[in-house]
């Protein structure tokens, strides 16, 4: 049986999804019980159980044996949240408790970490890098920090463990996460609505409008490198998960209304001010550790990515 934590969630339903194709169904699926923006990602879908997140620990402590493979991807992810106790007991503290149950039971686990850890960037975005040098610029990537540096101290551990730092993901399974969705599916509703897109302004001079990078990768390549790992179960560890390429807001908006076949008419508006500060400019994963490690697969490119997921998804 897998465990699958987040599973009405945007990656969690995705990688349900890919495992029923594979034709593995004795899932044990935890999320929030009752959120109907959510439960739509799982129609369809097979599995064997859904546990509610309060409920799980405790069933997991009295039946660990039942599990052999756990996908931790449940998180509270809003990066405009300042409150840090809900982190604290969402984010670390069951995390933690997660992976003591994993570690005594000699349980594989996989858990989602984030590319927030990174912070300004000042370190560079390098997953073989001390990451006790990172600050992180909200709650939420000081919590996935926080969990990254505990995990890394602990003696008693799974027998296989990896933890993911996600970069700017999209793709289809999305559209309960409302202001934290990707670029992709806000650009494809508003062009959708008004034939126009709207994107923050640059705050820097040295930043022209829209010209804020990221590394964007399709959660289709994200679900492969879970699926690398495993089948593989090996070289335990942190790792990058995105493209090794940064692209611009304005590339990714013109690859949205390419893929919609229409002209791009692009607007630039102030950076809300409960963000600003936190707001990156910059980010690129170096993907050299995974590649070292034997990862085979190339990586999407955005355009093939956003062309997909608009004209096979979005669309529909």
């Amino acid at each position: 049986m897998i465990v699958i934590t987040g599973a009405r969630g945007f990656i969690g339903s995705n990688l349900v999804e890919h495992l029923n194709e594979l034709g593995m169904k004795d899932l044990i699926l935890v999320d929030e019980d009752q959120n109907s923006l959510k439960t739509p990602n799982l129609e369809g879908l097979h599995f064997s159980v859904f546990l509610e997140r309060a409920a799980f620990l405790p069933w997991f402590k009295s039946y660990p044996h039942s599990v052999d493979f756990v996908f931790h991807l449940g998180a509270r992810t809003d990066t405009a949240e300042q409150e840090v106790a809900l982190f604290d007991e969402l984010n670390l503290n069951y995390s933690k408790e997660l992976f003591s149950i994993c570690a005594k039971h000699q349980i594989p686990l996989i858990y989602a970490s984030s590319a927030a850890t990174y912070g300004d960037g000042s370190h560079g975005y390098d997953d073989e890098l001390d990451i006790k040098l990172l600050k992180p610029l909200n709650p939420y990537g000081q919590s996935k920090q926080d969990f990254d540096v505990w995990v890394l101290e602990q003696t008693e551990t799974p027998p296989f463990w990896v933890g993911l730092k996600f970069f700017n993901v999209y793709g289809k399974h999305e559209n309960h996460k409302n202001r934290m969705a990707s670029v992709v599916y806000h650009a494809y509703k508003q062009i959708k609505e008004t034939g126009k897109m709207k994107l923050f302004q640059s705050h820097r001079a040295d930043v022209q409008h829209g010209e804020q990078l990221r590394d964007f990768v399709s959660v289709n390549d994200l679900i492969t490198i879970c699926m690398f790992f495993y089948t593989h179960q090996k070289h335990s560890g942190i790792y990058n998960v995105g493209t090794g390429e940064a692209r611009s807001f304005n590339d990714l908006v013109k690859a949205v209304f390419q893929s919609m076949r229409l002209e791009a008419d692009i607007q630039y508006i102030p950076t809300p001010e409960d963000i600003r500060e936190a707001y990156q400019y910059y980010t690129c994963a170096n993907m050299n550790k995974l590649k070292k490690i034997g990862y085979p697969s190339a990586f999407t490119s955005l355009e093939k990515g956003v062309e997909d997921y608009v004209k096979n998804y979005l669309s529909k």
